[in-house]
């Protein structure tokens, strides 16, 4: 964990207007291409960010993927013995609405914007072997899309929501080791797996990321969906509050998660919004919604597995709002 963090580049800047604020962005390195070949240089970043997406079984399958050790990861390695195994899940092979077809019936432009679905990476751009992309961190010994809609990148985004954990005085609890206020963020246990997670899901075709982080975290952890016009009203008003609040961007780029194949795999936008009074979001009862299990304010704190990439994105707003972790 240290050495990612020690890797990335200092804060950039930026302002995502739709929202209106301005905030530090994180970003790591990736595989990048240079006259159309994969860069020849590996560096340790591809592995520590490219452990999850080499889990042995594939989630929701008994799909066992080929073996991809360490130094057989980037993809400039020469490696012919490997042999992945090949795997869509069948509910992508009925051709659902959101997910694209086999690559032998129709022609994506990948790296670009191909209609309305967005196919670029924002880790750049990425390579194209055979009519299909290749994951930019290198091999995972699975290839298709396995569980994911899109081949190339599926762009998700991840709202990170806060608060200082208080004594009933409303005074903010300090570690008890670190002596550092303790931070809590909204957190649901996903049906899928039953790990904890940051509250978050796909970006629709043509829509902003903005209100993607809007539209997730309603559904995910107030359940919105399902409440009356009355209390949606009210949950709206709340996370529009929230949400239109100075933040700051924690990353944007590829995620390490278990359902990337060497041609499709998760990107993110993870935006920390702060609810530093505990008056906004903080005084609605949270309730599990879509593909929540559970939803609950958990610690902020190094001990607790998150899935995916998600314990490297509390870590950065630990440290950016000085807080325990």
């Amino acid at each position: 964990m240290k050495r990612i963090l020690r890797s990335w580049a200092g804060p950039v800047h930026i302002a995502l207007a739709v929202v209106g604020f301005s905030y530090p962005v994180y970003t790591n390195g990736s595989c990048k291409v240079i006259g159309g070949k994969v860069q020849s240089v590996c560096t340790s970043s591809y592995t520590t960010m490219h452990i999850k997406a080499r889990c042995p079984v594939y989630p929701g399958s008994d799909t066992q993927r080929f073996p991809v050790p360490d130094d057989k990861v980037c993809w400039a390695r020469n490696w012919p013995e490997y042999s992945p195994v090949n795997y869509t899940a069948p509910s992508l092979l009925q051709q659902p609405d959101w997910a694209d077809p086999e690559i032998s019936s129709f022609s994506p432009q990948f790296n670009s914007l191909d209609g309305s679905v967005d196919r670029t990476s924002h880790d750049g751009e990425y390579c194209v072997q055979y009519g299909k992309p290749l994951n930019p961190r290198g091999r995972t010994g699975l290839t298709g899309r396995g569980l994911l809609g899109r081949w190339g990148p599926n762009h998700a985004a991840d709202p990170i929501v806060t608060r200082w954990k208080r004594e009933s005085d409303g005074q903010c609890v300090p570690h008890a080791i670190s002596k550092r206020p303790v931070l809590q963020f909204v957190s649901i246990k996903r049906k899928d797996c039953g790990e904890w997670a940051i509250p978050g899901g796909m970006v629709d075709p043509g829509e902003l990321v903005s209100l993607t982080l809007q539209r997730e975290f309603s559904e995910e952890a107030m359940n919105s969906l399902q409440a009356s016009p009355e209390e949606r009203d009210k949950i709206y008003e709340r996370i529009k509050q929230l949400f239109s609040s100075t933040g700051f961007q924690v990353y944007k780029g590829y995620v390490d998660d278990p359902r990337n194949t060497d041609n499709s795999w998760m990107e993110t936008v993870a935006v920390n919004f702060h609810d530093e009074t505990g008056d906004s979001v903080s005084a609605l009862p949270l309730q599990a919604g879509d593909d929540a299990g559970q939803v609950c304010w958990i610690d902020v704190d190094s001990s607790q597995a998150l899935y995916a990439s998600h314990s490297q994105f509390l870590q950065i707003v630990a440290k950016v709002r000085h807080a325990h972790w």
